[in-house]
């Protein structure tokens, strides 16, 4: 029997399967849709649909670094009790490594081969094995002369709750040593930019507009107010930006100083947390026991 699309597109709303397992649940039941329901609930790929409107918020960040190229991926899951399962972590150690064979793009990731299939079939399966919604949500890659990786919270080797990849230029041990001490401090103070030069503008014009006005309200000369504007600009570029911040582990010398007395440059990093900007459905446990008696 030919498997139109209008078939297919049907499969998938009852189903919410992927667009390739629908059309292959159909040609293996030669069209008939409801052996083809069956089929996919058989495989874990339905079960797998129905998953996918739980919130995942938990899960962890893994690292992979390679000859002069990093990458940090975060794999959610919906409990942090599952970002615990050994199968959870293997899946993103796995990930990390395929991550360092693709550009930086995610939808390019998973579509890339992991033992001989796409990362998101992949994931998929796991979906159904381990019983929760999971998201491969975001992938930075940074390159340089040397990478240096370091995860917080760590759960495992090369993953954690907070994932930071810094790049340095410089002798690869001096580079090495120290640029593990400013990813623990990007790890710590979560730094908007590496400089002023690349600060989103926006944010730049935001604060400058709320200290204006804070100082306007001091009823100074408008020489004088310039001059307090001046300044604290000042403080919000070093406060905001790796090079400018105060080092966690010497506050009497800049990021950018340290590093330059270890006679190297820091010329990228990226930090990822796991979870950042996801909104999560707050419950009481209360209230969570009694849904789940209450069968809804």
């Amino acid at each position: 029997m030919a498997i139109t699309a209008a078939m297919v597109k049907e499969l998938r709303e009852t189903t919410g399967a992927g667009m390739m397992d629908a059309k292959k649940a159909l040609t293996e039941n030669d069209g008939n849709m409801e052996a083809a329901q069956d089929w996919l609930r058989t495989k874990g790929l339905a079960k797998a649909a129905k998953k996918s409107g739980r919130v995942a918020a938990e899960g962890l960040v893994g690292v992979s670094v390679t000859d002069g190229k990093g990458v940090a991926v975060e794999l959610n899951s919906e409990t942090d009790f599952v970002a615990k399962n050994a199968d959870f972590q293997q899946l993103v150690r796995e990930i990390a490594d395929v991550a360092l064979t693709t550009g930086d793009d995610i939808e390019v990731l998973k579509a890339t081969a992991l033992n001989g299939r796409p990362v998101a079939d992949v994931l998929t399966d796991a979906i159904a094995r381990i019983g929760e919604n999971m998201t491969l949500r975001r992938m930075h890659v940074l390159e340089g002369s040397t990478i240096v990786s370091y995860v917080h919270n760590s759960a495992a080797e090369g993953m954690g709750k907070i994932g930071v990849l810094v790049a340095l230029n410089g002798p690869e041990d001096k580079a090495k040593e120290v640029g593990k001490q400013i990813a623990m401090h990007i790890a710590a103070t979560n730094p908007a930019s590496l400089s002023e030069a690349d600060l989103d503008q926006e944010l730049v014009e935001r604060e400058k507009t709320v200290l204006t006005e804070q100082a306007r309200e001091s009823g100074k000369p408008e020489a004088v107010i310039e001059k307090m504007i001046e300044g604290r600009m000042k403080k919000f570029f070093e406060e905001v930006t790796l090079l400018g911040q105060k080092f966690v582990v010497n506050p009497d010398v800049t990021v950018a100083e340290a590093a330059k007395e270890a006679g190297v440059e820091v010329t990228g990093y990226a930090r990822v947390a796991v979870g950042e900007g996801i909104e999560k459905k707050e419950e009481d446990f209360a209230a969570e026991v009694a849904k789940t008696l209450g069968g809804s």
